[in-house]
């Protein structure tokens, strides 16, 4: 019986972690345990040779979009969330560091004091090294999601795959959490997810995905080992691919 790991799908990813899913039980904040679980995850897919991006949201400190339901504007909401983001990936890039894993934090915003300002030429160059990078900023532009960046992202690095980290374990008819009957899809079309108008991405993240032919691979990031799960296949997860697939 062969009891040799599974093989990586990919050789080089780009994974979509919210800034949510590292406050684990918290309401708000990181929480230790969860961001040493997923920098550990991260650590021992880099082991397999995997090359790894991570584009990080800021949800668990600020929200654009929540700061403009209170009055501020959308522009300075959404860069006081970017600004969240950099808090997330320098937090992100010590807990990959700290399981022996070089990694390298890169901002759309410069900050040179704190962090590397974002170029494609500096992430393609930490990539070829062996470095997990991690990305802040988003775009570095308001009115963008980190959705979107991380498409972006994808295809700037030449990503083989962009892994959607949420909290469910795929892509489902309806929410899981309010829909009994809710059922998980195994794969799906880039164009059935736009036209099904399924909410795990915003529109322009898919569509972006799609015209650079980008397989998305939508997992939960709840349990150890997820990502590495993910990419070899041995987790639950849905897969939308390009329509040729």
């Amino acid at each position: 019986m062969n009891s040799s790991p599974a093989r990586p799908r990919w050789k080089r990813i780009l994974v979509k972690l919210s800034g949510e899913a590292l406050m684990g039980e918290l309401s708000h904040g990181l929480d230790q345990a969860t961001l040493t679980r997923i920098a550990r995850d991260l650590a021992d897919t880099a082991a397999l040779g995997v090359e790894i991006a991570v584009v990080v949201g800021g949800g668990n400190f600020f929200r654009g979009i929540q700061g403009a339901d209170k009055g501020i504007e959308r522009a300075r909401a959404d860069s006081i969330g970017m600004l969240a983001t950099v808090m997330n990936a320098l937090a992100l890039e010590q807990a990959i560091e700290r399981e022996r894993q070089p990694a390298r934090a890169l901002s759309a915003i410069a900050m040179p004091a704190i962090c590397q300002p974002y170029s494609r030429q500096a992430a393609l160059n930490h990539l070829a090294k062996g470095r997990v990078v991690v990305l802040a900023g988003g775009t570095g532009n308001p009115f963008f999601t980190t959705d979107t960046g991380a498409a972006l992202r994808a295809a700037e690095l030449s990503a083989d795959a962009l892994l959607k980290a949420t909290q469910v374990d795929g892509v489902y008819t309806a929410d899981p959490k309010k829909d009994p009957n809710a059922c998980r899809y195994e794969t799906l079309t880039h164009e059935e997810a736009i036209e099904k108008r399924l909410a795990v991405m915003d529109t322009a993240a898919f569509a972006l995905a799609r015209e650079n032919r980008i397989p998305i691979i939508v997992f939960s990031i709840a349990g150890p080992g997820a990502i590495r799960g993910a990419i070899e296949g041995t987790g639950r997860s849905t897969l939308v691919t390009p329509s040729d697939g």
